[in-house]
């Protein structure tokens, strides 16, 4: 018997983290029925903000209608939150999507176009604070299911919360074999894959890494989430 059509949508823009995009693109690819687009302005390469290269498949206006849209995150995520053609188009796409979806910081760009109010939603550890600008919840969880909006936490969590989504879409023996045919068996040579479980010297390493990013963020949030309230001050 073949699988209905299942088709999903990934926000592919320059400065994007490729595993946030293809780590949720290989679990959807692997299930039944599954159409995959990979969504920007344009179908010229887009690099990825580790230096990967990869082709869009469709444009921003010849997407059709998706059961799914799922924004990645990156530090590419910060020029999409005043991006009005970006947030135009996720508007768009999720009044009639059947998920709404991100991995990492990509929730903060749903948040910035007004699809996150009053949700709980998770993001990368060092921006999660950042979707209460958007009146969001912020929720400290790998991936957050709050009706039909899913996040995912930073960068791998993509896997998780696809995963899930198959399981509700085609059933758990579905998601399960894609799991053992990935051989998803997470076992991390070191305990240090969250800020609960990382030692403080290395927490405070990788803050003042991002730290020149994470305070353009930060501006790019109070922008974001000024435009937001002024543009729903204005449909009132």
């Amino acid at each position: 018997m073949t699988a209905p059509p299942f088709s999903a949508g990934f926000v592919l823009m320059p400065g994007v983290t490729q595993l946030d995009l293809t780590g949720p693109h290989e679990v959807f690819a692997r299930m039944p029925g599954a159409e995959l687009h990979l969504l920007w302005k344009n179908l010229q390469a887009v690099r990825s903000d580790r230096g990967l290269t990869i082709l869009p498949t469709t444009t921003f206006a010849d997407c059709p209608r998706l059961d799914l849209i799922c924004v990645p995150g990156g530090p590419g995520a910060n020029a999409l939150l005043t991006d009005n053609e970006t947030l135009r188009f996720l508007r768009r796409i999720a009044a009639k999507a059947r998920f709404v979806t991100s991995v990492c910081t990509g929730s903060l760009v749903l948040g910035a176009a007004g699809l996150l109010a009053g949700r709980r939603a998770t993001s990368h550890w060092t921006s999660r604070e950042m979707l209460r600008e958007f009146a969001a919840i912020p929720t400290d969880e790998r991936v957050v299911v709050d009706g039909h909006v899913i996040t995912g936490g930073g960068v791998t969590a993509g896997i998780d919360f696809a995963l899930r989504v198959v399981a509700e879409v085609r059933g758990q023996d579905t998601a399960e074999k894609i799991q053992l045919a990935m051989e998803y068996d997470p076992q991390p040579p070191f305990s240090a894959g969250s800020p609960k479980a990382a030692r403080a010297t290395i927490v405070d390493a990788v803050r003042h890494l991002a730290g020149p990013m994470l305070g353009e963020r930060a501006a790019a949030v109070r922008q974001a989430s000024k435009a937001l309230v002024a543009a729903y001050s204005g449909a009132a």
